[in-house]
């Protein structure tokens, strides 16, 4: 289960629970980063909750850093832009 709660406008708290534990992620995502990988078209959480089941899909929750800011992060941009 991924959960993301908003602190404020840029700064979410992502809650990764599976068989096996649970990891918190503090996440920045700025405006122009949120619109230019999603048009707008979903809300910074979702946009955020499917960065991370992409990441989770290649790599486990233990190796995703604890805090980053998601402008900064190697997601290919390809694969997040128009979601």
């Amino acid at each position: 289960m991924i959960e993301v709660n908003k602190k404020n406008e840029q700064e979410f708290l992502v809650t990764i629970e599976e068989q096996g534990g649970k990891s918190e992620h503090k996440v920045i995502l700025d405006d122009t980063c949120y619109q230019n990988l999603s048009g707008g078209k979903i809300t910074k959480e979702e946009l955020i909750k499917k960065s991370f089941k992409f990441l989770l899909k290649r790599e486990p929750k233990e190796s995703i850093l604890f805090e980053f800011n998601l402008k900064n992060n190697e997601l290919p941009r390809s694969k997040l832009r128009g979601i």
